[in-house]
């Protein structure tokens, strides 16, 4: 339900839901209509492998090629099956796309996980 007229709650798939082998890039999307913050939650389901991890984060770009890091928008390392991670990224302080990265490490990890971006976009008149 959307109580502000002036605004709608978005959601967006970061990284559609998958069983990962390997590091995951999402694809870019433009954040320019959003007002506030973008919260970024990492669902992750079973994990399996030999000292299975996954270090994911959340960078940005000016033109959806080239990107960088977010300062401090990193999720906790995660090694074992069943978490809910969220990071929140303010869209005040970033460049115009954001995109999710999850570098997955160890000897045959799986992981079955998901990322979505939950913000607020500004409705024009």
């Amino acid at each position: 339900m959307n109580l502000d007229p002036k605004n709608q709650s978005t959601v967006t798939q970061a990284a559609v839901s998958a069983a990962r082998t390997s590091t995951v890039t999402g694809t870019g999307f433009d954040v320019s209509g959003y007002i506030g913050n973008i919260t970024f939650v990492q669902a992750i389901g079973t994990v399996s492998g030999t000292t299975p991890t996954l270090d994911g984060k959340i960078q940005d770009s000016a033109d959806d090629s080239s990107y960088t890091d977010v300062s401090g928008a990193t999720f906790t390392q995660v090694t074992a099956s069943t978490s809910l991670i969220s990071v929140n990224v303010d869209t005040r302080s970033v460049r115009k796309y954001l995109r999710y990265v999850g570098t997955i490490a160890g000897t045959t990890p799986v992981f079955n996980s998901a990322v979505l971006a939950i913000g607020t976009k500004q409705v024009q008149p």
